[in-house]
């Protein structure tokens, strides 16, 4: 893990373009891997393919794994488990003694890029991460294959989606992360009219994506990393 400084910066949505303060914590360099969750249910049986509930898994839950024990030769051990639930996740990271990171947590570390804590200033960034948005997946590579941001973590952008503790704080149907409508139908029409930066699209297909999903979903591209408090503060 490393330490991520806290700071305050103003997320694509908020209300009234609010500014959101981070306290300093914890952050996984990479993703949990296939090895990591293998030793996982190894441990808490109660989390393997057919053993686990379906009110915390889908069916898609480790759905490209060959057995219950084993990823199988085309999932390397290095690469990030995918097909992992929200609640699944939550549950290895507790058992780690640490936690899912926030929304805001992982939007402020996803901020930066080699060089500085805030990239989203750059146009050739943002490309970058529409690009890998938009290209075709192959799922095949194993973590450290993209680039060590400004704060020493990898693979924020360019390998998979990551859950987050909070993902459905920001119902993307709305006006503000504070509303109330979960129409999911309306997100693609209204959903830029709370956003404090129409330019960052990179960062509103993220919000879209994470308004569309629940906590039991399964999916092939999305997977997780572990974050940790600093001085005993906790999120619930």
């Amino acid at each position: 893990m490393v330490r991520i400084k806290g700071g305050s910066f103003i997320p694509l949505y908020g209300t009234d373009s609010a500014t959101v303060v981070v306290k300093d914590f914890l952050m996984d360099v990479y993703p949990v891997t296939n090895a990591d969750y293998l030793r996982f249910v190894k441990e808490y049986p109660a989390w393997k393919r057919s053993k686990v509930k379906r009110l915390f898994a889908d069916k898609n839950y480790l759905a490209n794994w060959e057995t219950d024990e084993n990823p199988g030769q085309d999932l390397l051990p290095l690469m990030p488990v995918t097909n992992v639930s929200w609640f699944a996740a939550k549950k290895y990271c507790e058992c780690q003694g640490k936690r899912l990171p926030t929304v805001d947590e992982w939007e402020y570390v996803a901020m930066a890029d080699k060089e500085v804590p805030d990239a989203r200033i750059k146009p050739e960034y943002n490309q970058f991460i529409l690009s890998w948005y938009e290209a075709p997946k192959s799922y095949n590579q194993t973590i450290g294959s993209t680039f060590k941001n400004y704060w020493g973590v990898y693979d924020l952008h360019g390998l998979v989606w990551e859950w987050t503790l909070d993902f459905n704080s920001v119902l993307i149907s709305g006006e503000s992360r504070k509303d109330v409508d979960k129409d999911s139908n309306l997100f693609c029409g209204s959903a830029a009219v709370g956003a404090s930066d129409l330019m960052n699209y990179a960062a509103f297909m993220r919000y879209a994506f994470r308004g569309s999903i629940k906590a039991n979903y399964s999916i092939k591209n999305l997977g997780f990393r572990c974050v940790r408090d600093v001085e005993g503060t906790v999120i619930n």
